[in-house]
């Protein structure tokens, strides 16, 4: 779903010249600034290097849930397959913005409680120590999918169903804790050309990323 978001910013924004997707299947999206590269096996990008030098940031909302995954089987889907593509384009790109969406929450301590919260910390750790030009790491909140956007998890796609006749309510009474997949991705192409004071974004943060002057 955020991934949406940012495509659609970066299809609409005229300084964006060129996008790479990297899909496991065909999205039928046709645009002629996207280019879509099939890969299969997001732990290894040996194959297809060559076709990913030449970018100047790089927009990882790759994610699962972590419902019914013991800790080691999360950590290898969300810290290691971040960090198998992150390692590879810092090394093919060091001049590359890397830009993280992690999650509200998130522990950077690696000492909480919470498993998810503990993993997407290390992941930004990790991330963080790699050489890139910079990186940032977004943490939002809730996420309101705007312009027909839908999320591929059917249990948040039923609630964002369900809650939408009142988002627009919500996102009036409380602007700092919920974002939209517009604001989110506008957020995303600011802070990659502008940078940001700080490397960690709360959903504040991301607000007023996306209001920035372009």
């Amino acid at each position: 779903m955020v991934g949406q978001g940012v495509l659609r910013e970066c299809l609409l924004d005229p300084d964006v010249q060129q996008i790479l997707s990297i899909v496991r299947t065909p999205s039928g999206q046709q645009h002629p600034k996207l280019r879509e590269l099939v890969h299969t096996n997001f732990f290894d990008y040996s194959a297809i290097e060559p076709q990913l030098t030449g970018y100047d940031a790089c927009f990882f909302c790759l994610g699962v849930s972590s419902a019914g995954m013991d800790e080691a089987q999360y950590t290898h889907l969300t810290h290691d397959l971040t960090l198998a593509a992150a390692t590879t384009l810092a090394r093919l790109n060091p001049n590359m913005v890397f830009i993280y969406v992690s999650g509200a929450g998130t522990d950077s301590t690696g000492r909480g409680r919470i498993m998810w919260a503990r993993v997407k910390g290390k992941t930004e750790n990790d991330l963080l120590k790699l050489p890139f030009r910079t990186a940032y790491m977004f943490r939002p909140g809730f996420i309101q999918p705007l312009h027909g956007i839908r999320s591929k998890t059917k249990l948040y796609q039923f609630f964002y169903t369900a809650l939408n006749p009142i988002l627009p309510l919500l996102k009036s009474a409380f602007p700092k804790s919920i974002i939209t997949t517009e604001e989110l991705g506008r957020a995303m192409l600011n802070v990659a050309r502008h940078g940001y004071p700080k490397p960690i974004l709360e959903t504040a943060d991301i607000v007023r990323a996306a209001s920035a002057a372009s």
